[in-house]
C-alpha cells in the first residue's frame, strides 16, 4: 500500500463472492475502504443448506447469497457480478487487476476463489506442500497487500462459516494496516440503531 494512503483513499479489491470474498468486502467497505468486489457467481453455495452455521437456524445457500450480497451493496461496496478477473499484478505500491471489461487498482487484493488458486500462482506467492496458498492467521500471503480465504488455504475444508471467517481476517488486518493500529469491528445496540433506524423495529 502507498504511504500516502489513508482510511479515506484506501482500496481493496475483492476477487470471487462467496462467503469469503463478501465477509471481507463487508467490513472493508462498512469501515469506509474503497471496496471493489468481482464476482463470477460460481460459489459452491448455491447447492448448499445451512443449518450448521451459528445464528442461521436453517437457510439455502442461494438465499444465503442474496441477504449477504444486499448487505456488501448497502455499505456501498462496488459489486461487479459476472466480471471476470483475468490477471492481477503487482503496479507501484498496489496492484492492476485486469478484467474482460478494464483494469482496476488497488492497494490490497483479497483471493476468494474458492479452490482455484490460479490467480495466487501467477502472483508468485508461496504455497504450502500440500498446495494450498500459505498464509498465516491473518489471511496474508508471502506477498504483502495480497490476502488468500477460504478453500484456497485449506485443503478439503471447505465450510461456509470458516469461509466468513477467513475474509472477516483478511479485512481486519488490512483494517489495521492501513489505520496503523489493531483496528476492531466491535458494534454496540447504539451502532445498529444508527446504522439502521426504524428498521430494528420492524
Amino acid at each position: 500500500m502507498s504511504d500516502e494512503a489513508t482510511g479515506d483513499d484506501a482500496s481493496v479489491i475483492v476477487i470471487g463472492g462467496g462467503p469469503a470474498g463478501l465477509s471481507a468486502a463487508l467490513l472493508t467497505a462498512k469501515n469506509g475502504l474503497e471496496t471493489t468486489v468481482f464476482d463470477t457467481d460460481e460459489t459452491w453455495m448455491h447447492k448448499a443448506h445451512l443449518f450448521n452455521y451459528l445464528g442461521i437456524g436453517s437457510v439455502g445457500g442461494s438465499e444465503f447469497m442474496a441477504t449477504a450480497r444486499q448487505q456488501v451493496d448497502d455499505f456501498g461496496a462496488d459489486r461487479r457480478q459476472s466480471e471476470e478477473v483475468t490477471a492481477v499484478s503487482e503496479a507501484g505500491d498496489g496492484f492492476a487487476v485486469e478484467t474482460e471489461d478494464g483494469e482496476y487498482e488497488a492497494d490490497f487484493v483479497v483471493l476468494a476463489t474458492g479452490a482455484n488458486r490460479d490467480i495466487a500462482d501467477d502472483l508468485g506467492v508461496a504455497f504450502t506442500e500440500d498446495g494450498t496458498v500459505d498464509v498465516g492467521v491473518e489471511m496474508e500471503t508471502s506477498l504483502a497487500g495480497v490476502y488468500a480465504t477460504g478453500a484456497m488455504v485449506r485443503a478439503e475444508e471447505w465450510q461456509a462459516a470458516i469461509a466468513v471467517g477467513d475474509g472477516a481476517a483478511a479485512a481486519l488486518n488490512i483494517l489495521s494496516s492501513v489505520r496503523g493500529e489493531h483496528y476492531h469491528d466491535f458494534d454496540v445496540p447504539a451502532d445498529a440503531e444508527r446504522v439502521f433506524g426504524d428498521h430494528l423495529s420492524e
